[in-house]
């Protein structure tokens, strides 16, 4: 499929997960063409990092659902920030093992988990919707221990962003870490993966080994080929993050003149393509400027 074909089978009002971790090994040649769709009123579900921003700054969330916003060297989004401060946005803060606990639940098809997690913290404060459970099973001390009944962190879609990826839908991550896209295919009615290159089924094995192969066909609706899919975010061990490109587009926030301009010539490129010609063009001019005496 194309970006553009995914988005096609997207709605507004959807609740969408985005894989990946902070500024890591995000989808963002997915999220690009979200940013430039007429979609709107989403609830976005994330380990977060700049797809939050973008689509915060471009008008396509009405909530987020979180552990963090980060951009890992730029501790936290400032495009979120700013939509988080203006009242730009709804909100639900989690403790980053209830919110993969919530994905577990929606993975295993159960209503909810129990957890200590956010247990005498402000997580149930920032959310008296939640609800707590108490076991049904005595402690040694015959104490009947209450727990949170994190509810199940159920989605639409899910997008992900892998190393390598068949035809067929199985995807490979060749870097250090899954983070959780596997949890984020199966809390899913549907998933869209981005890749790096798609390869023969049989060549899967040639940079990884077995266990690097979690995402099983069963869980994936749509292939995009998307090399440098996850730029500006880092995506090892075929590229890391672009650190420039990276504080260039936070800086943004900061000014609405220098984000229309990001906007007009990054976000909304065209196509992948387009985008990629247009970042090593940028590439090109500061390296241009630096020789310049």
């Amino acid at each position: 499929m194309t970006e553009d074909e995914v988005v096609a089978q997207l709605e507004s009002s959807m609740t969408i997960g985005i894989g990946g971790w902070g500024s890591r090994r995000k989808p963002m040649s997915l999220v690009r063409a979200i940013a430039r769709s007429d979609l709107s009123d989403l609830t976005i579900v994330s380990y977060g990092g700049p797809e939050i921003g973008i689509l915060c700054a471009t008008g396509k969330v009405r909530r987020a659902v979180y552990g963090f916003v980060s951009l890992d060297s730029i501790p936290l989004e400032p495009h979120f920030r700013q939509a988080r401060q203006q009242g730009a946005i709804e909100f639900t803060e989690l403790d980053e093992g209830a919110f993969y606990l919530g994905l577990l639940a929606a993975a295993h098809r159960m209503p909810f988990y129990p957890t200590r997690a956010g247990l005498g913290s402000d997580m149930m404060t920032m959310n008296p919707e939640l609800r707590t459970v108490a076991s049904p099973y005595p402690a040694a001390d015959g104490v009947m221990e209450e727990f949170v009944a994190m509810p199940a962190l159920r989605l639409d879609v899910s997008l992900i962003h892998m190393n390598r990826a068949d035809k067929g839908g199985n995807g490979q991550f060749l870097g250090p870490d899954l983070y959780f896209d596997d949890l984020f295919t199966k809390a899913a009615d549907r998933t869209f993966m981005s890749c790096e290159k798609v390869v023969p089924t049989e060549s899967l094995l040639d940079e990884g080994t077995f266990h690097t192969l979690k995402i099983p066909r069963l869980f994936v609706d749509g292939v995009v080929e998307a090399p440098r899919g996850a730029h500006f975010t880092e995506c090892p061990p075929d590229y890391e993050r672009d650190e420039e490109f990276q504080r260039e587009y936070a800086a943004t926030a900061r000014d609405p003149e220098a984000w229309a301009a990001f906007l007009d010539r990054f976000v909304n490129a065209p196509s992948h393509a387009e985008y990629l010609k247009r970042v090593d063009e940028r590439t090109a001019e500061r390296d241009a400027e630096r020789a310049t005496p």
